[in-house]
């Protein structure tokens, strides 16, 4: 959260926490979803004893033998899109305008432009921190993850992301994604979404492809960061 101090810190100890406890839960062979709360839980605590006001959204997924459950913090959201367009899971921002569309008092489309979209009302580091833990879901062939700050879905409408990551190579809608995010983050026109901030996303598939894309760049198009990963997915 880069309206408050140290706000780097806090994401860096969010995902070093969160990393260790799994770690742990994985030596104990303890559940993978114990590992997570834990760790989250645990962030939560190191950012609060940092006594600067920091604190940072996050959006994690748990995947094991092809299913999934999300879990998310603040407006950091997850989305599972099929091969077809249909959306299979969606998460609620915890924000006011999020609560505001999901009630059905805005339209997407109000809340893109809405002058409060920014204000966040849950974040790790926070003493009233919640964890939202999302169902289970089974994932099919070609169904794409996606997990992204709000730097991602406050610049672009659901069915344009959609188009950008239901087919095709994931580095290639990771790329797009970017890209248009960019372009609106810089150059506002009038009646498209435009919101400058970090923009952070992550592009899962289940499939028989071997590399996970992990891309992360800031409102100027710096490249922040792309890992590489072996595993079962695209």
């Amino acid at each position: 959260m880069g309206g408050q101090s140290a706000g780097e810190v806090a994401a860096r100890l969010v995902l070093t926490e969160l990393a260790d406890a799994v770690r742990d839960a994985a030596a104990a062979d303890g559940l993978l979803r114990a590992g997570i709360l834990n760790g989250i839980e645990r962030a939560n605590v190191a950012i609060k004893d940092l006594g600067v006001g920091a604190a940072t959204t996050l959006a994690a997924v748990e995947v094991e033998d092809g299913r999934i459950r999300p879990y998310h913090v603040g407006d950091s959201m997850v989305l599972v899109v099929g091969q077809k367009g249909k959306v299979k899971l969606q998460t609620v921002s915890h924000s006011p305008v999020g609560y505001a569309v999901e009630s059905g008092l805005l339209s997407e489309t109000d809340a893109l432009h809405h002058e409060d979209r920014h204000l966040v009302s849950n974040a790790v580091g926070s003493g009233e921190m919640r964890i939202e833990v999302g169902p289970t879901l089974q994932l099919r062939p070609r169904d794409t993850v996606v997990l992204a700050s709000d730097g991602l879905f406050d610049n672009l409408h659901t069915n344009e992301i959609i188009e950008h990551v239901r087919k095709g190579p994931l580095r290639k809608a990771t790329h797009s994604l970017v890209a248009v995010c960019n372009e609106r983050m810089r150059r506002p026109r009038e009646g498209v979404p435009s919101k400058p901030d970090d923009l952070t996303c992550i592009l899962f598939r289940l499939n028989a492809a071997r590399s996970a894309v992990n891309v992360m760049r800031d409102s100027s198009g710096t490249r922040k960061g792309s890992t590489p990963g072996p595993g079962p997915s695209e």
